[in-house]
C-alpha cells in the first residue's frame, strides 16, 4: 500500500488538532512499513496497540474541547468515533488471534481517517476555534491588566 501523504489540505486550523492528527498517520505509516518489512506478529500487535491508544486518547481531546466550546453535534461525533473504535477493536482482536489483520486494518485507515477530518472534524472547527479565540482573548486582557498592575 503507497504511504499516506499529509497535504495542507488535511488541516482542520487547529494546531493542537493538526499535530495530532499527523501523528496519526505516521502511525499507519509504521504499520504499512511493519506489513512491508515482515515485521513479527508480535511487533506488528505493539504497533497496533500504540496506534489506537494515541487514537483513543486524540477521541479524548477532540471530544473535550468541543464539550468545551459548545459544540452542539458533540453526541454525533462521539458516536462516530465510538462506532470506528469498535471497528478497530475487531482488527485487534483478529490479529490477537493470528490472522493477519494488516492490510485490511491499514486501508481502513487512511480511508477513515481521510474521511473523518474532511467531513466530521471540519464540521466542529469553526464552533471550536471560535472558542479557542475568546479563551486566548481572555488570557491577553489578564496579562494586560497584570503588567499595568506589575509592571
Amino acid at each position: 500500500m503507497a504511504k499516506f501523504i499529509w497535504t495542507d489540505r488535511l488541516n482542520v486550523g487547529i494546531e493542537v488538532i493538526d499535530q495530532q492528527h499527523r501523528r496519526i498517520v505516521e502511525y499507519i505509516n509504521q504499520l504499512d512499513d511493519a506489513r512491508s518489512n515482515n515485521y513479527s506478529h508480535e511487533e506488528i500487535g505493539f504497533l497496533i496497540n500504540e496506534l489506537v491508544d494515541y487514537t483513543i486518547s486524540h477521541f479524548g481531546f477532540e471530544e473535550s474541547l468541543q464539550e468545551e466550546a459548545g459544540y452542539p453535534f458533540l453526541k454525533a461525533h462521539q458516536k462516530v468515533h465510538e462506532l470506528f473504535t469498535k471497528r478497530v477493536a475487531d482488527f485487534q482482536t483478529r490479529h490477537n488471534n493470528g490472522e493477519d489483520v494488516t492490510k485490511g486494518l491499514n486501508s481502513l485507515l487512511v480511508t477513515w481517517l481521510f474521511n473523518h477530518i474532511k467531513r466530521d472534524d471540519n464540521d466542529y472547527v469553526e464552533t471550536v476555534k471560535l472558542y479557542l479565540q475568546r479563551q486566548t482573548n481572555a488570557v491577553e486582557k489578564k496579562k494586560g491588566l497584570f503588567s499595568r498592575l506589575f509592571g
